[in-house]
């Protein structure tokens, strides 16, 4: 008998708790204090704008996003089944595609069609997204330590490569969840996809799988006992 698919957040809290036992991966404290989230540029899309100010607790979050290696540790550890092996296929980028497969699609999403529902896959730049000159090294995703942080927290993957989860809802007609960050297919200018930029926001909802989609793990440091308002991202 497989294990059932778990609620989205709760699954997450079992992950990070799997991987504090089996993995080594550096957690960093950031302090708490009042922040501007936001851009008031007008093509902020998704809730992105306008600009607001925030105030954050004190937290620790991990220097690197879950990475695959670390995944398959946790449904190793945890004789998981992901809702990709549960649904029985999952969305792939074109070029990942063999010929062969890319033959047997019989649907596509007509705003998105670089995105090919393939069956049995479960886990594993230029005129963007029709060609990738891989000019930074890497076709598609690249390891978590490619590229130097993009803050001074030290913290690694913050923007591009993919998508974070977040908890916080976002609004729409079914249950859906924010990611931040963007990915490896958004573009600087918004050409392809979602502008990447540290503001950029969208919305999924949490059965969603595909390469460019991703999370890492995270606790409020407040005392025992005393909840906060969680700060919306």
């Amino acid at each position: 008998e497989h294990p059932r698919v778990l609620p989205w957040l709760p699954l997450v809290s079992l992950i990070c708790a799997t991987l504090n036992l089996i993995c080594t991966s550096e957690v960093l404290n950031i302090p708490g204090g009042k922040m501007l989230m936001g851009t008031n540029a007008a093509d902020g899309r998704d809730g992105e704008s306008p600009t607001k100010e925030v105030e954050v607790g004190p937290f620790k979050i991990d220097k690197y996003p879950v990475t695959n290696a670390d995944f398959r540790d946790f449904v190793r550890a945890q004789k998981y089944k992901t809702e990709a092996e549960t649904f029985g296929w999952s969305f792939v980028f074109k070029d990942f595609v063999a010929e062969e497969l890319k033959s047997k699609v019989t649907q596509r999403i007509e705003s998105a069609p670089w995105w090919l529902p393939i069956e049995r896959v479960f886990w594993r730049q230029g005129s963007f997204p029709d060609e990738d000159t891989a000019e930074d090294g890497y076709h598609g995703l690249s390891p978590v330590t490619a590229f130097p942080p993009q803050n001074s927290y030290g913290l690694y993957d913050m923007m591009g490569n993919t998508w974070e989860w977040t908890s916080t809802p976002f609004h729409g007609a079914q249950p859906m969840y924010v990611l931040r960050g963007a990915s490896w297919i958004d573009t600087v200018d918004g050409s392809a996809n979602h502008k990447a930029r540290v503001t950029t926001r969208m919305g999924n909802t949490p059965d969603s799988a595909s390469d460019n989609l991703g999370f890492r793990c995270a606790a409020s440091g407040h005392e025992h006992g005393k909840k906060k308002d969680k700060t919306e991202l």
